[in-house]
């Protein structure tokens, strides 16, 4: 199993990417739209196909440092068994997806490979 680091609220902004398939479609994109709703953010596409380093089906969610309290604490008590990754926005893609990367659930192996790692 991958090592799993709790989110730390330490940077300016992140992604949240929560990881999906067939059978869990329907409650991601309800909880996804949710987190738009109820906390004002950015709600990307749900992507059913592995996008970028994305091993599974996700969707991705931005937000700031000043979401992070009730945010992340949220998404951990309504993900219900749901792997979400977060990770911060630095513009270093490859440090954001491996030093900076954060998990909620059971960690996933990420495709480095894309960002020269």
């Amino acid at each position: 199993m991958k090592e799993t680091k709790r989110p730390v609220n330490s940077h300016e902004s992140y992604h949240a990417h929560v990881y999906f398939e067939q059978a869990t479609l329907s409650f991601a994109t309800s909880l996804c739209e949710q987190a738009g709703e109820k906390f004002g953010l950015k709600v990307g596409r749900i992507h059913q196909r592995p996008v970028g380093p994305h091993p599974k089906w996700s969707c991705q969610i931005t937000f700031g440092a000043e979401h992070f309290d009730e945010f992340v604490p949220w998404l951990e008590a309504n993900r219900q068994g749901l792997t979400i990754l977060i990770h911060a926005l630095t513009g270093d893609n490859l440090k954001d997806h491996t030093i900076y990367a954060y998990w909620l659930g059971e960690g996933a192996e990420l495709d480095v490979s894309i960002f020269g790692g």
